[in-house]
């Protein structure tokens, strides 16, 4: 027999218990986080990240007196505008990036680590968090949200794509960038919106493009889908971003549309060429289907037909969906000679 699903006062205890993590985790000193709970275990950025912003869970909740949780977040904030930055191999950040995981005591580069783009994201985007949250105007919020804007405002994204196309993972003092870039859908979608949004170093539009260019379509139970398989990287992004009604070209059927019909040829190239042809296939056939019955139809019925047909065809739900109406209305025309 499966279990009853958790009530209100058991998600409470797991918030409540979660908080205490990051609590118990932190460096009272200078804010950062450690990774995990092993012994000797180093900051995480990301965790850091993560930890602001279950502070700001916790001060409305009433888990934590809103003045600690202001207190723990200056700690943070600060120590990020005042750490290290530039190309010395301990330093804490470079070009507004940080690295990976830092010392908990002096927060400086360890293990080797690379300067990660993506943790930095997180845990800017936990900065602009208690940004948002803290607007009283008691001086220690005040400065939580001037100090989450010099952090994020001090990035600079597009010398995270000098020689790529995509944003990098990751950069090592000596080393240089990393050889991969971000490519396929993932919790890099947080990245790509903050660097898009920055109001002083903004991502180049190409980039975002040249980043769903690389997404990956896969099927299963007749439903096609973007691939990205770990759980967690459908999390991260909406743990700070409600997608919901929102569209981006790569989905907007307009931009299916030109591509569709070869107004960029590059684009299309970035699509795999295996579903291209099961697309390609399965439009065809429709549009047969189509040319057949429309054809058998009286004139008075074929318009009645190319009516409802044109109002289906807007409702344009689903990228599949779209090619093929898409192609449904060229077919229809050319049955009933109508431009």
């Amino acid at each position: 027999m499966s279990e009853a699903p958790a009530g209100g006062d058991d998600l409470d205890k797991l918030q409540q218990d979660t908080l205490r993590y990051f609590l118990r985790a932190a460096n009272p000193g200078n804010g950062l986080i450690a990774d995990s709970s092993r012994e000797g275990a180093p900051c995480s950025i990301a965790a850091t990240g993560f930890g602001l912003a279950a502070y700001v869970v916790g001060a409305e909740r009433g888990f934590l007196p809103r003045r600690e949780a202001a207190q723990r977040t200056l700690s943070v904030l600060r120590f990020f505008r005042d750490s290290p930055q530039g190309e010395d191999p301990d330093a804490t950040g470079h070009r507004g990036f940080y690295y990976h995981f830092l010392d908990m005591k002096t927060g400086r580069r360890t293990w080797q680590c690379e300067l990660s783009m993506m943790d930095t994201s997180i845990l800017i985007a936990g900065a602009l968090s208690s940004g948002r949250y803290f607007s009283a105007a008691a001086d220690d919020e005040r400065e939580i949200r001037e100090l989450a804007a010099f952090l994020y405002e001090r990035i600079d994204w597009p010398w995270a794509t000098v020689d790529s196309p995509v944003v990098r993972m990751g950069w090592k003092p000596g080393a240089g960038f990393l050889t991969y870039g971000w490519e396929g859908y993932s919790e890099a979608m947080l990245l790509y919106v903050l660097g898009l949004g920055s109001p002083t170093h903004p991502l180049p539009a190409e980039s975002y493009r040249a980043w769903t260019g690389t997404y990956q379509w896969e099927n299963l139970y007749d439903i096609d889908f973007l691939f990205s398989a770990p759980l967690f990287t459908h999390q991260l992004s909406h743990v700070w971003i409600d997608f919901r009604g929102i569209q981006d070209a790569f989905n907007l059927a307009d931009k299916l549309k030109a591509i569709w019909a070869g107004a960029d040829d590059r684009l299309l190239d970035r699509y795999d060429r295996q579903r291209r042809t099961v697309a390609v296939e399965a439009v065809q056939q429709q549009t047969h289907r189509n040319q057949q019955i429309i054809s058998e139809r009286d004139p008075e019925t074929r318009k009645k037909s190319l009516d409802a047909m044109r109002k289906v065809a807007a409702d344009k739900t689903s990228a599949r969906e779209y090619m093929l109406r898409s192609s449904m209305i060229a077919s229809m025309r050319r049955a009933a000679e109508i431009e």
